[in-house]
């Protein structure tokens, strides 16, 4: 197990997810992941084709270094993963795709982010919502839940980093704040360029991203260490 990068309770962990989950001691609070969609980088959309973020040279939104984002590679892989590690977290959140939304185990709750902008298309017309996943049991008192939502408009641009498919810090925040309380541990078996890191540290939680690409922990461990956050009061979002 190597840590990449460790400060102010965040861990970077480079390697294997599938081995790492297993080796790391006690229980998570929750799971928060954005893993691969399984598109194979071949959809016939402005957003791919024109992708600013691609490191690779091939201009594909989709392009990672180290696998063929496809079907088989989230059914095999990716499926397995977040399934040992929502067997070790008290609650879960994914975002899963479109393509592969039925491959994950059934949700305990459902939400999507709407984007009204949407440029990305399905074969029946504009892929205009993502889905999200939620799994386990609501962290506050029952009384919050008529108020809490679990859906959202999605208008945000995440900012280039480097990876292929970053994800908006504020949507992600939203997301954190809703299946995490301040002060718990989160994990992302498939962590990128460290949005979820960067949510934890922004709002009070404890997390591990594991990332089996080095130059996406690079990227990671670069944003959170120019992250300098001062806070006045409570760090929780509405939700």
């Amino acid at each position: 197990m190597r840590t990449y990068y460790e400060h102010a309770g965040i861990t970077i962990y480079h390697g294997d997810s599938a081995e790492l989950v297993l080796c790391l001691p006690g229980c998570f609070d929750l799971v928060l992941t954005d893993p691969p969609y399984g598109v194979k980088a071949e959809l016939n959309s402005t957003t791919a084709k024109r992708a600013p973020w691609s490191i690779s040279g091939s201009r594909k939104k989709n392009d990672y270094g180290m696998f063929t984002d496809s079907v088989e590679y989230v059914q095999h892989i990716v499926i397995p993963i977040f399934e040992l590690t929502l067997a070790r977290s008290r609650r879960g959140i994914v975002t899963p795709g479109n393509r592969c939304l039925t491959l994950y185990p059934m949700p305990d709750s459902f939400g999507s982010f709407w984007q009204p902008a949407s440029t990305g298309l399905q074969r029946w017309g504009r892929c205009d919502s993502q889905p999200i996943l939620y799994y386990g049991a609501f962290p506050r008192e029952s009384r919050l839940i008529p108020g809490t939502t679990l859906s959202h408009k999605l208008t945000e641009c995440p900012e280039p980093n480097g990876h292929p498919c970053p994800k908006p810090i504020d949507a992600w925040q939203k997301l954190l704040a809703v299946g995490s309380l301040e002060g718990e541990i989160v994990i992302d078996p498939f962590c990128g360029s460290g949005t979820t890191l960067v949510a934890a540290k922004k709002l009070g939680r404890r997390a591990i991203g594991i990332e089996i690409e080095e130059k996406y922990c690079e990227i990671a461990a670069k944003r959170l260490s120019q992250e300098v956050f001062q806070f006045t009061g409570d760090r929780e979002l509405s939700i």
